[in-house]
């Protein structure tokens, strides 16, 4: 069975050594030692001065919108997985969707001013695909209407903009770690910020808002990152390079091979160093799509439709229906791709669609 992809597993031995620390210590929850030192080598790595590592990788978003006390509508994109939209929804605040942009398939920022009332206190935009936003015009934007910035960044580990990291613009972003992704703590995210006045409310935030043993901060939730989470990320970070070099490999082969298909691909925009994190294809028409899972399911290769359905379309969300977003996911499909998918396993998928295009 080929899945659109596959968890990348340090070899167990490896995990288990670091593991073993947290026995000796007798500590597997409440920021230990390997919490610690996973933030310290992510924030070298990353190049961002703030991070916190967190359970997974919804739960920032929801504390970012809490600590910026965010009120009304907060603008953000239909095309994303469904927890920035739904974090949105469960803080109390009112998703307005901006249409996405056809080629770079992030919000269209042409089309963000018009959504502004007195009521928005916020973007939160998605980087899709790891393909970053247009990220200069938003904060111009912010700027000129007063509007906090947040950056749904769960596909963007190690991407760099204009030569810098993705997670420096914004107020806030957010990272997933979850097993899919290229980097991983098996289930786990991460909230990235530059602001150091921000650090004590998004860290009472996700510590039930404890102030020490007995005193309280604030208001908070349970959204702490476990020693078996931050082991298992620790046994992944030597290998984050030859990750990159594979997915890299695997990326250049099937643009080599459907370039000529007529199938569409993701415009990455300029100045982006991108971190191969999917590999999505638009076809012509949702039949075609479908004609191409067929041909591939029989074979048991198994892509998926992502995103889909585009997120106006959710039963809690009323009357906001985005054209170009409902197009797109309609007819686009993330391939096969993670680290030791092999040249043959590759060459029968693009034949299958080859043949069904």
């Amino acid at each position: 069975m080929i899945n659109v992809t596959k968890t990348f597993l340090p070899p167990q031995d490896e995990y288990q050594a670091i593991l073993k620390r947290a026995w000796l210590n007798g500590w597997i929850t409440n920021r230990g030692e390997l919490v610690k030192e996973l933030e310290d080598k992510l924030k070298r790595h990353l190049n961002t001065p703030n991070i916190i590592c967190m359970t997974n990788g919804t739960l920032p978003i929801q504390i970012a919108i809490k600590a910026l006390a965010l009120k009304g509508e907060i603008i953000t994109t239909p095309f994303s997985y469904v927890a920035t939209t739904s974090s949105i929804v469960w803080e109390g605040c009112k998703p307005v969707f901006v249409d996405i942009h056809p080629e770079y398939l992030t919000i269209d920022e042409t089309k963000i001013e018009a959504a502004i009332t007195e009521r928005t206190s916020a973007i939160l935009a998605t980087h899709v695909f790891g393909n970053p936003c247009n990220v200069d015009a938003i904060k111009a934007i912010a700027l000129k209407y007063n509007l906090k910035v947040i950056y749904d960044a769960a596909h963007c580990f190690g991407v760099t903009y204009n030569g810098k990291s993705i997670f420096q613009y914004g107020d806030i972003n957010t990272c997933s770690f979850h097993a899919t992704k290229l980097f991983h703590t098996g289930e786990g995210g991460a909230i990235i910020f530059k602001d150091k006045d921000l650090y004590n409310d998004l860290y009472y935030h996700h510590n039930f808002g404890h102030d020490g043993q007995e005193n309280f901060f604030g208001l908070g939730i349970n959204a702490k990152m476990s020693e078996l989470q931050a082991a298992m990320g620790l046994a992944v970070f030597p290998y984050l390079s030859s990750i990159l070099e594979n997915r890299k490999r695997i990326v250049d082969f099937y643009n080599e091979q459907l370039y000529d298909t007529g199938l569409k691909f993701l415009k990455l925009r300029d100045k982006t160093h991108w971190n191969y994190s999917y590999y999505p294809v638009i076809f012509q028409n949702e039949a075609q799509l479908l004609k191409a899972v067929k041909a591939l399911n029989s074979e048991n290769i198994f892509p998926r439709r992502y995103f889909y359905p585009s997120l106006d379309n959710l039963p809690y969300i009323k009357n906001q229906y985005c054209e170009i977003s409902n197009t797109i996911a309609a007819s686009i499909l993330c391939l096969p791709l993670y680290d030791d998918l092999t040249e043959k396993e590759q060459i029968n998928i693009i034949e299958l669609i080859k043949t069904n295009v």
